[in-house]
């Protein structure tokens, strides 16, 4: 005789709360097992446990344990960490190279937001147009971003060589600048340098944000505009900036933050020279690591650039009134 296989529930309330039985039927035989009530597709722990699990194992226990090798440091004789109390976070406010790498932080990151945002508000009023080809140019436009910060860093290190990069051709060939001054070996011109870069790279990405906003705005306000007469710098200064406030806000959030944090660029290309003359605060912070192996010290740093981080984002987003 065949078997059969089947599960049955049974009608709730015949079973103790919190539990679902299930009926198992072999052929002519029932079997009866408890299944927990939150381990049935109608739970939501089911669905939230994944997302929980990767919270606490990405987000929550780093974060625990870098607190922890705050007040510790590694003392490389015994190979242990040692307790050392606040001398970590004391340390930080004599530490002139931190204050050189904030300085160059707040500098990178003002100069490239500023230089991202023109050029990306420029660029994306050019592409907001329906004729033919130009949907080729947007996706064209945006292979950038896909390129690994490191490998464009790599990138324009080969074209900032002074001996056959690309820049320093077309500098020399300008008048703008000899080949016999490197420009990544330069003090006054290596963070430019880096800064070309990072431009190069995350232009596109303002580029693309501005371009979904000025898709979204409303085209009544510009045709009134227009039938009144209107100058095309009247329109973009009284209609088109104020109606893009919010997505101006969004994308300076965003892209400060990131700016902020920024080191691939600065590995790849500088390693921090000339001297101290890139040193950004996540590079710094990468030092205490992995040169200096003061891992209590580097953490330190590291939850340093997180609350400067939160403070700021979350001031910018009361001023703005961003509502995510």
């Amino acid at each position: 005789m065949r078997s059969t296989f089947r599960f049955e529930f049974e009608p709730e309330g015949s079973h103790p709360p919190g539990e679902v039985l299930n009926l198992v039927t072999f052929g002519a035989g029932k079997m009866r097992f408890a299944m927990p009530r939150f381990m049935i597709s109608e739970h939501p722990f089911p669905w939230l446990f994944p997302l929980i699990a990767m919270l606490l194992t990405f987000a929550v226990f780093p974060l625990v344990y870098n607190i922890y090798l705050s007040f510790h440091e590694f003392a490389i004789f015994k190979r242990s960490l040692v307790y050392v109390g606040w001398d970590n976070w004391l340390k930080i406010f004599n530490d002139t190279r931190l204050n050189n790498a904030l300085v160059i932080n707040i500098i990178y990151t003002i100069v490239c937001l500023s230089i991202q945002l023109l050029l990306g508000f420029l660029i994306a009023l050019l592409l907001d147009t329906d004729e033919k080809g130009f949907g080729l140019m947007r996706a064209l436009f945006s292979l950038a971003l896909v390129i690994p910060p490191a490998i464009t860093g790599m990138l324009f290190k080969l074209l900032e060589d002074p001996q056959f990069g690309m820049i320093a051709w077309l500098l020399e060939n300008f008048n703008l600048l000899s080949r016999d001054v490197p420009i990544l070996a330069t003090p006054e011109l290596a963070l430019i340098g880096v800064m070309l870069a990072d431009i190069w790279q995350w232009t596109p990405f303002v580029t693309l944000i501005f371009l979904a906003g000025l898709r979204g705005l409303p085209k009544e306000p510009f045709e009134s505009a227009m039938i009144d007469g209107a100058s095309q710098w009247t329109i973009t200064t009284r209609f088109t900036i104020p109606m893009l406030s919010k997505v101006i806000a969004v994308v300076v959030l965003i892209r400060g933050i990131d700016l902020f944090r920024t080191f691939d660029y600065i590995f790849v290309m500088t390693s921090g020279g000339p001297g101290i003359q890139t040193y950004t605060l996540s590079f710094y912070t990468w030092k205490q690591f992995a040169a200096s192996l003061k891992w209590g010290y580097g953490a330190t740093l590291s939850l340093l650039a997180l609350i400067i981080i939160n403070v700021a984002a979350n001031l910018f987003i009361k001023f703005t009134k961003i509502r995510w």
